[in-house]
């Protein structure tokens, strides 16, 4: 069996990786992965800089999504799983001028602690006892899907949207909770909702229920697992150590694919104006670009994939030496909701957030910029950039934090257009729709970030499944052949 395998970043990586364990089991299997850029990983790409580990994509992954860390184990990198300090997570949303920390007990969006919920200045007054009157909502039977802000407003006010739900959703999606799919992104929410009403009172209960379970086992608490996990040499260890598991003679960088054609028996693909046969085929491209290939095959099913909308971005680094900083706020970093009007979307402090991974006397700060309403941005040059972001961090930390004289000893610029898919209102149903299409076409796998998880381990999940569907049915090597 031939597979091709379409993109290169950890998708089709992780597709690849599983065609190669399968091909030295003894699989009949030949596979070809082709990339456009001249490297893989995608937006997944680290350098390290006078010892500072900088992370020019995605710096780490969710712990609680196995797929990532186990293919790291996989892999012999398990010595090298960094987790981020949990021990001083903080963070901090801007607020006017003034930075003020998520309160204790908020869980994502939803608040579970009277006290500290009554005492932050996260809210005025009028949200407060909106949120203390939460508790009486009555279930609501889960009908059409709405937008995370229509059902955030619903139970918390509008200034809960935009302090809390729009900054934080922005931070893992670059989306705008208007337009992302409640039902889709916060499936939980949705529903305790119709069991439950109240949100917070739902929260409440699903705890409950952990900790009634954990006493019945009669275990001790297993310790609260980190949040994110990351490499100690940054995320290009993770694309190195697949890249160097795969057959070089089967991966075409700098190969961009330009037309896919169902066959009465598989598929034909050109790339590099040739066109080759195979028996199945895995996209893992961004959607636009797979419905762009899959046009002449099936223009309805692309006409799908065009629909899911994409968010670019921009990560800038800056490394400071902390003699010319003053302290900065305890924590991890800050989020900057889009009702402030600033360009920045968060600052992340990464000599915090992962220990090891910085020289000592050095500071990092990672700004993001972009995001659904902030594309003009992607045109700026660099320099323009990090003037904005300098200029930015100054005026919300202050000069005494960042001096506007203060310049940073490197400064690494990275842009990611249409990299990040956005969950829309309807996902779900356009979702069915795409695959119900790809169950007509025989030996066809979508994988990525725009069907079923943004996430790296939902990636991973999602291309070593489709690679394990299309081997399944290949013969293994019997011991005469070999």
């Amino acid at each position: 069996m031939r597979i091709a395998i379409v993109g290169g970043g950890i998708a089709g990586l992780a597709a690849a990786y599983e065609l190669e364990l399968a091909r030295k089991a003894g699989s009949l299997v030949e596979y070809t992965l082709f990339e456009s850029r001249d490297r893989l990983g995608g937006s997944m790409a680290s350098e390290i800089v006078n010892g500072a580990v900088l992370e020019r994509g995605p710096d780490s992954f969710l712990t609680e999504k196995p797929a990532a860390a186990e293919l790291c184990r996989e892999l012999g990198l398990g010595a090298e799983l960094t987790p981020s300090n949990d021990a001083d997570r903080k963070t901090y949303i801007l607020v006017g001028k003034r930075l003020v920390p998520l309160p204790d007990g908020l869980m994502f969006l939803v608040p579970t602690k009277l006290i500290p919920t009554a005492l932050t200045r996260l809210f005025s007054i009028p949200t407060k006892i909106r949120m203390g009157l939460e508790l009486l909502h009555p279930p609501r039977p889960s009908g059409q899907d709405e937008s995370v802000a229509a059902l955030v407003e619903r139970h918390f006010g509008a200034e809960a949207v935009d302090r809390l739900a729009d900054p934080l959703l922005s931070g893992i999606y670059g989306g705008d909770s208007t337009q992302l799919s409640a039902r889709t992104v916060l499936p939980r929410l949705v529903e305790m909702e119709t069991e439950y009403g109240s949100l917070t009172r739902g929260m409440l209960a699903a705890h409950s229920k952990m900790r009634a379970r954990a006493k019945a086992s009669g275990k001790a608490p297993a310790a609260p697992r980190p949040i994110f996990t990351s490499l100690r040499g940054g995320m290009q260890q993770f694309v190195d150590a697949l890249t160097e598991r795969l057959d070089p003679a089967s991966v075409r960088l700098s190969t961009p694919v330009s037309g896919l054609d169902k066959t009465r028996d598989g598929w034909s693909v050109t790339a590099g104006g040739t066109a080759e046969r195979y028996d199945a085929l895995i996209v893992a491209s961004p959607a636009w670009a797979a419905g762009v290939l899959l046009e002449r095959v099936d223009p309805a099913l692309a006409e799908e994939l065009s629909g899911i909308p994409y968010s670019s971005s921009i990560t800038i680094n800056l490394v400071y030496d902390e003699s010319q900083l003053g302290r900065l706020p305890d924590g991890f970093g800050f989020l900057v909701p889009a009702v402030e009007g600033r360009s920045m979307l968060a600052c992340t402090f990464v000599h915090r957030k992962f220990l090891g991974r910085t020289p000592p006397g050095k500071a990092v700060l990672r700004a993001f910029l972009g995001g659904m309403n902030n594309e003009a941005l992607l045109t700026e040059p660099d320099a323009v950039l990090v003037a904005t972001v300098r200029k930015e961090l100054n005026s919300i930390l202050g000069e005494k934090v960042i001096p506007a004289a203060a310049e940073p000893e490197y400064a690494q610029v990275s842009r990611w257009r249409r990299a990040m898919a956005q969950y829309a209102v309807g996902h779900q149903d356009r979702k069915d729709r795409i695959f119900a299409r790809v169950a007509e076409l025989p030996g066809l796998r979508l994988v990525g970030n725009a069907y079923d998880g943004i996430g790296i381990p939902d990636c991973i999940r999602l291309g070593r499944q489709a690679a394990k569907d299309l081997t399944a049915s290949s013969s293994p090597v019997s011991a005469s052949a070999s």
